[in-house]
């Protein structure tokens, strides 16, 4: 997966949910993500703080290693409503660590419990060109992306599916102007506190004078957590087709709390 494909990853979203944390009713309960793409429909209560970060690993070959810093930041803007600023930091294969495309999005939970679709939400976010195209942090893009989020939880499991489309700027020469993807991602309870997660997902081909070959890959790992308000994941990404890179990631989810005062 190359630096574009990995940032649209980032802007979506990061580290892997359990389905408990869904289900408490306190406001600080964390609603962590996924490192990759996938994201479930839920938002952090209005007027919190949340904040996702981690390291991750990725390996082309034994002589082409980059590292990701993604961090995310996400506040309860209303009862159903998230804005996320992602704030990335990257260190390309064949560049120095620097700052990555911001994005900035705003989750909107359309429905709740509803027939098939589940739980409804809707992301639309922009990436901006704040990284450096030159040391490979950036794709030098002004993008718009579109998400459909469908949850729905079956006792214990969660199981979450995603659908996306991202028109990027500029000529093609760089990046794709125009990238699909899709996801499905599961994850519950295993021992105690320690929780799984499982998610497929892939980025279909795409034409043009940069097109690239279609990607499928798996991810899979560990979560546990620690507090109400703090949760821990770890785990592995696999290529099953394409040039997806072998990645190992490891983060925390951490809820602030409330930043702005409930009023009636």
């Amino acid at each position: 997966m190359n630096l574009s494909a990995r940032g649209a990853g980032i802007m979506i979203a990061m580290l892997a949910r359990s389905s408990i944390f869904a289900q408490l009713p306190d406001p600080r309960a964390v609603q962590p993500e996924r490192p990759t793409v996938a994201t479930h429909a839920s938002t952090v209560a209005t007027g919190y703080l949340e904040i996702e970060t981690g390291v991750e690993r990725d390996r082309l070959d034994p002589r082409a290693i980059g590292y990701g810093v993604p961090t995310v930041f996400k506040i309860g803007v209303a009862s159903r409503g998230q804005l996320s600023v992602g704030v990335p930091i990257d260190r390309p294969p064949s560049g120095d660590l620097g700052l990555g495309d911001m994005s900035v999005g705003l989750k909107w939970r359309v429905v709740r419990g509803a027939p098939v679709v589940g739980d409804l939400s809707i992301l639309p976010s922009v990436k901006l060109p704040t990284g450096s195209e030159v040391n490979g942090t950036g794709t030098g893009t002004t993008d718009v992306s579109f998400l459909a989020i469908s949850s729905h939880s079956f006792h214990d499991v969660e199981i979450d599916m995603n659908v996306g489309y991202t028109h990027r700027g500029g000529d093609g020469s760089n990046v794709p102007r125009n990238a699909t993807l899709w996801t499905v991602s599961s994850g519950g309870p295993l021992e105690g506190a320690v929780g799984w997660v499982v998610e497929c997902y892939g980025y279909p081909g795409t034409g043009g004078r940069s097109g690239q070959r279609p990607i499928v890959a798996m991810l899979f790992g560990p979560t546990f957590p620690a507090r109400t308000w703090l949760a821990l994941d770890a785990g592995v990404i696999l290529p099953v087709n394409g040039p997806q890179p072998r990645a190992f990631y490891a983060g925390a989810v951490y809820n602030v709390g409330r930043i702005w005062p409930m009023h009636p």
